[in-house]
């Protein structure tokens, strides 16, 4: 079959409507093309200046746009844009000398300001206050190894934004799906921030604002959100560590009649936290410095911290203190003394049992492996007494929390435990960790295992609770609730990331601190 133009051009006869076309196209098109050209020079004469002035618009409200811009990002994103070519820019197997702190790649952890003169609060009669140097003569706050607790700078704290990340996430064993439960749990922990910027915990310590607000801040801090250069929950954070600094007194301390040396603990961890990360000394340096100072005054005679101030104590609370006096010295220049931790130690020694100590009881050596205490003994053993990889105490503890590993747990997890013995096995950086996150092998498949099994308890049912934790059936779903169960598992779920590693293998088999 022939096409129409081919129809007409084969001698159809030309109707009436066709010959008044063809005798009035050429005026058409010579007036369209006039317009046309005036059309052009119209906008060549104004339209680029209309252009500039709303390119002048867009440089003044700058700022504005900015603000309603991360207002409207998604409170999780659907995909973390988890590149799988990106190398890390920071050498994480021997960062400390060739990171700049805060800084990876052209992503800034917070914008540094300049120093305002605030320097350190004193620590009080008759306890000596020094600037680094070698271990057991002086506090450790500079770079290096000075002093017991191994100053690793800001540095430590890089592999929570950038590159790193992600590398991170890759080598350590996270998942898309880890890191979308964390988004989903981050944006639900931002809904439950009450209009002062507290938290309050929806168990039986609901009293203790404090110890919720700190809790619920680490997991913004573990993923890089500060306030200073969060992407989705600046003002989160921001409004977070303005209710704990409006808090506190002048001694340190925090009001509140509930506040116990436990919320002490965890409050000081996010102000150390926040401050390492960002060095914003005009807002946290004295603070955080303060918060120190009062754990460090606090201390029991027998090294450890107890519910009271000036107490003596037990493991659990002593945990929560090494946390707090290790992310200190991690922001580099907040004053920690020696005999604190050297203080610390001795406690673990007087609550530890074994030949090799890997064993932990509450104010006594009587305690028992794979328990939440002996976690807490062997992560604190990390930070504080520098049980690298391959330590035998630290190996030892490890193979009794495999004991009581994800596979064994029961449907509501007992998260104080998970939290504590995630870190240990995945710093002991051994065989165990790939068991432990991703499961054992099982019909060539890795199933069981902490990441997808936490993942999987997380509510995803469209409602209120969605992105939370259902509270876990032991201590901290009873006294911290929904709030405080999420927020373990957030910290359990950033491992990977949270905290780079202290020590590395060597060729051997065995470890060394990194320098």
């Amino acid at each position: 079959m022939q096409s129409p133009v081919i129809l007409r051009l084969d001698g159809a006869v030309e109707s009436s409507h066709e010959r008044l076309v063809k005798k009035h196209l050429p005026a058409w098109v010579a007036s369209g093309a006039v317009h046309l050209a005036i059309a052009v020079l119209l906008f060549a004469l104004f339209g680029i200046r209309t252009s500039e002035m709303r390119a002048d618009t867009t440089v003044l409200n700058t700022t504005s746009s900015r603000e309603d811009s991360e207002e409207a990002k998604p409170l999780f994103q659907e995909d973390p844009g988890l590149d799988r070519n990106l190398e890390p820019t920071v050498d994480v197997e021997k960062f400390a000398d060739r990171v700049v702190e805060g800084i990876i790649g052209n992503d800034q952890v917070g914008t540094p300001e300049p120093d305002k003169g605030i320097g350190a609060i004193p620590l009080g009669a008759g306890i000596e206050v020094f600037n680094g140097g070698a271990p057991g003569e002086s506090g450790a706050t500079s770079p290096g190894l000075g002093g017991p607790l191994g100053a690793m700078a800001a540095s430590e704290l890089s592999g929570r934004v950038g590159a790193t990340k992600q590398y991170l996430i890759q080598k350590g064993g996270g998942s898309m799906g880890s890191e979308l439960a964390v988004g989903r749990g981050l944006a639900w922990l931002a809904r439950q921030q009450k209009p002062n910027g507290s938290w309050v915990f929806d168990g039986t310590s609901s009293a203790d604002a404090i110890a919720a607000t700190g809790l619920a801040l680490l997991p913004y801090l573990a993923a890089g959100e500060t306030h200073k250069s969060g992407a989705r929950h600046r003002q989160t954070v921001l409004r977070g560590l303005q209710f704990l600094i409006a808090q506190q007194r002048s001694n340190g301390g925090f009001n509140g009649s509930a506040v116990t040396m436990y919320s002490h603990g965890i409050a000081t961890i996010a102000l150390n936290e926040a401050y390492g990360m960002t060095k914003d000394r005009a807002f946290l340096h004295r603070p955080a410095q303060a918060a120190t100072n009062f754990i460090v005054q606090k201390q029991g005679s027998d090294g450890s911290w107890g519910y009271a101030p000036g107490a003596t104590g037990d493991t659990s609370i002593v945990g929560w203190q090494i946390q707090a006096l290790k992310a200190a010295v991690l922001a580099k220049d907040i004053v920690v003394p020696d005999k604190a931790v050297a203080d610390a130690i001795k406690f673990l020694d007087k609550v530890s049992s074994g030949s090799r100590k890997a064993v932990y009881g509450y104010t006594a050596p009587n305690g028992a492996a794979g328990t939440s205490l002996t976690a807490v003994g062997l992560l604190s053993r990390y930070y504080i007494s520098k049980w690298a990889p391959g330590h035998a105490g630290l190996a030892e503890g490890v193979d009794g929390l495999m004991k009581r590993g994800p596979g064994k747990a029961p449907a509501l997890p007992d998260m104080y435990y998970f939290y504590y013995a995630t870190q240990v096995v995945h710093f002991a950086d051994g065989d165990e960790w790939k068991s432990w996150n991703e499961g054992p092998l099982m019909n060539g498949r890795r199933q069981g295992g902490m990441r997808d099994w936490l993942v999987a308890l997380q509510d995803v049912k469209e409602g209120p609770n969605f992105g939370s934790w259902q509270p876990d059936g032991a201590i901290i779903g009873g006294s911290c609730g929904r709030i405080g169960t999420t927020a373990l598992s957030l910290l359990t779920l950033e491992v990977y990331y949270r905290h780079l590693p202290l020590y590395k293998r060597d060729a051997g088999g065995g470890a060394a601190a990194l320098k």
